[in-house]
């Protein structure tokens, strides 16, 4: 019988997508099949703290986690992939390894999870992972640079700029001058570093402008303005692989408020999907291409999902984002991509996990000092 595979799950983390992260890794731990795995639950608190227990995820969920083991992140190849945890006695705390894992699958949403730090944390520690690496993980979570990237790769974007945090504090009415430029509301606020529609606002007004801008200040100090695209509709396309990635069928997002918001997605979950997208087979093809390229750009690896504007009566396509760990709740639109196209959910956590020992050894064949 062949050895299972010791998968850490980490969730959790320091984003204000804390909570969609808990609501994914549920998803991701339930399908996890308990005959080819064994699952080490991991939970980051709001401060930073790792926890690990038998129900972690419950207590998290709970908001009870006084109960749960202290875990000490890897840091060090030589522990062998180790985790430590930190248990109380009578004489203090005591360090005692947890286990060796094979895996580490971090479902953690936004700052601290996404955009590259923790991936660093696994290079350094030597370890596999789901997802994109260091580079592909801080350009697609920073929609700064992400822009920057695809207009030098010649895909297509909405007209937008970048301004910080302390130019919205110190004049702001210049910088409502500098985004009313971009041309006629409405227009769009969001902080450069955050995902799950977190600090976004839809701006028809000037006044609205101001509370949106002051809104997305709140949640990073670069801040992205966007023109607004009339009338469009919201097409996503999962992808998945490393070298070789493939694109998912197309879907639309019909949304029940303005836009696709945070509300929209996790509270109230009135929105509505289209799989697959009623769509030209041209525009669709252009769409799943542009998907394609656009992660290949950023060097992306195990998983995306690339949100895309249409514009009615033009067919225009515009990017909107790649995200690089995308939601897995039960009504996240990247495992329901990958359903309609033949890819069950618990076959596509499986995959991704084969994706991961398939870039660790990549990794390992790297050689990082000369020899003669």
């Amino acid at each position: 019988m062949a050895k299972k595979l010791r998968v850490a799950v980490l969730f959790g983390g320091r984003s204000g997508e804390h909570d969609v992260s808990l609501m994914s890794a549920r998803s991701v731990v339930s399908v996890l099949d308990p005959e080819r795995y064994e699952v080490v639950q991991v939970g980051i608190t709001l401060d930073g703290n790792w926890l690990t227990g038998e129900n972690a995820l419950d207590a998290f969920e709970k908001g009870d986690t006084k109960n749960l083991d202290r875990v000490i992140p890897p840091t060090d190849p030589a522990s062998r992939q180790s985790l430590f945890v930190l248990r109380s006695t009578k004489v203090g705390e005591k360090l005692e390894t947890l286990a060796s894992i094979d895996v580490f699958f971090p479902v953690l949403h936004g700052p601290f999870g996404e955009d590259g730090t923790i991936q660093g944390l696994f290079e350094m520690a030597d370890v596999a992972y789901v997802g994109a690496g260091v580079l592909g993980s801080s350009v697609g979570m920073d929609k700064g640079v992400f822009k920057d990237v695809m207009r030098a790769n010649g895909i297509p974007l909405v007209d937008s700029i970048m301004v910080l945090r302390g130019e919205v504090e110190n004049d702001l009415d210049a910088v409502i001058k500098k985004a009313e430029a971009l041309g006629e509301y409405p227009l769009f606020t969001k902080p450069a570093n955050l995902g799950s529609s977190v600090g976004i606002s839809k701006c028809t007004s000037r006044s609205d402008l101001a509370e949106g801008l002051m809104d997305a200040a709140r949640y990073d100090r670069r801040i992205v303005i966007e023109s607004g695209v009339k009338d469009v509709r919201e097409i996503e396309v999962s992808v998945l692989g490393n070298e070789e990635p493939q694109a998912s069928v197309c879907g639309e997002i019909l949304p029940s408020r303005e836009f696709y918001s945070y509300e929209s997605k996790y509270v109230d979950g009135t929105s509505g999907l289209m799989i697959p997208a009623a769509l030209p087979e041209s525009v669709e093809k252009k769409i799943r291409e542009y998907a394609v390229r656009a992660y290949k750009a950023i060097d992306c690896a195990g998983m995306a999902r690339a949100d895309f504007f249409v514009e009615k009566g033009t067919d225009k396509i515009y990017l909107n984002e790649l995200n690089t760990i995308p939601g897995f709740t039960s009504i996240s639109m990247y495992p329901k991509l990958w359903q309609a196209s033949g890819l069950t959910y618990a076959q596509l956590v499986d995959r991704l996990i084969e994706l991961a020992l398939e870039r660790k050894s990549q990794r390992d064949r790297t050689e990082h000092r000369r020899t003669s």
